[in-house]
């Protein structure tokens, strides 16, 4: 399978919106172009992805979001159909994550659906190159298992996030952080956890519309870097690592955690509805709070006003298969009323 097989529609989509992109927008293009003051006027590209610590505006959505304390909201969805994309893009939310895990895992299909999410009219109204939603996935392997390959592929097609599946102790949360980042630099400021990603960001680049240079500096862990602009997300959905909890949160470069409510009470016996799940949420939110980790699950309409007051931050609406939902919609309705200023 390969992200270069598309049919040639989608090459001409791509290479359309890619155009746009660097020729409207790159701060490289517009230093050599005439006009580039007028153009400066228009895209305050600068404000989105400048020289590391001037930063005033992040390119992942979500990021922006925590960057400012505030909560984030999104959906899961195995849909990656073009009008789906376009839909949750217009959707008033922060992210989408693409479950594979417990679905067939087709990379092209994930970059099409991405490059389906750019909608250049609402780029060109908000005068910045931000995503109008940041695309996450998780996929099959667990925390235990060669995640290395899955991060490879993830991020170099142009993912904002990854999560990893039941992630156990410590040191396995810290190996998928150091998937997600790039070896250090002799001079580098933050060289641990020490990166194993490998430099191919083409397709990434492409649809973040910056040069690879760019993409360089703010391809790495947030909050761990704090000019990064992806997030490393981690699953507890186990017994171990409800254990380890604290020592997962811990972890630098750690971004969120997010709870998998129903594997971890078949790992601790019990019916999802047994007080042991609650005192198990309120355990791992304890432990992300006390280490500014961001604490997520799938919560309902009628929870969500108190979860936020609790503390939570990654608001998961449920799944999404053909835009928002009823559910989804009276979800993100609880919580707009419960975010001041959202």
């Amino acid at each position: 399978m390969t992200l270069q097989a598309k049919p040639d529609s989608l090459m001409r989509l791509s290479a359309a919106v890619a155009a746009l992109l660097c020729l409207g927008l790159s701060p490289s293009v517009a230093q050599e172009t005439p006009d580039a003051a007028e153009e400066a006027d228009t895209v305050d590209q600068a404000a989105v992805s400048g020289a590391a610590g001037t930063r005033t505006r992040y390119l992942n959505p979500v990021i922006e979001r925590l960057a400012n304390g505030q909560p984030f909201i999104g959906v899961s969805t195995a849909n990656l159909s073009p009008e789906h994309a376009k839909a949750l893009a217009q959707a008033p939310i922060d992210y989408v994550y693409v479950d594979f895990e417990h679905n067939p895992m087709d990379m092209s299909e994930l970059y099409r659906f991405s490059l389906a999410t750019i909608d250049r009219a609402a780029i060109h109204e908000r005068g910045n190159l931000q995503s109008d939603i940041a695309i996450f996935a998780r996929f099959p392997p667990y925390g235990r298992e060669q995640v290395e390959w899955i991060s490879k592929q993830a991020l170099d097609l142009g993912l904002m996030g990854i999560i990893f599946n039941s992630i156990n102790n410590a040191e396995e949360a810290e190996f998928a952080v150091r998937t997600m980042r790039y070896p250090p630099r002799r001079d580098a400021e933050i060289p641990e956890p020490a990166g194993l990603r490998g430099w191919s960001p083409g397709n990434a680049t492409w649809l973040w519309g910056i040069p690879s240079s760019e993409y360089a500096e703010v391809a790495d862990v947030w909050p761990l870097n704090p000019d990064g602009e992806l997030l490393a997300i981690m699953m507890v959905e186990t017994a171990e690592g409800l254990e380890n909890v604290d020592a997962i949160a811990s972890t630098p470069g750690v971004g969120a955690i997010f709870v998998g409510a129903s594997d971890l009470s078949r790992s601790l016996g019990v019916s999802s509805s047994s007080p042991e799940i609650d005192e198990a949420r309120a355990t791992i939110l304890e432990a992300c709070l006390a280490h500014n980790v961001a604490c997520g699950e799938s919560i309902a309409a009628g929870e969500m006003a108190e979860r936020i007051e609790a503390g939570w931050m990654m608001l998961n609406l449920g799944g999404a298969s053909g835009g928002l939902g009823p559910n989804n919609a009276a979800a993100l309705e609880a919580a707009e009323e419960a975010i001041p200023e959202r």
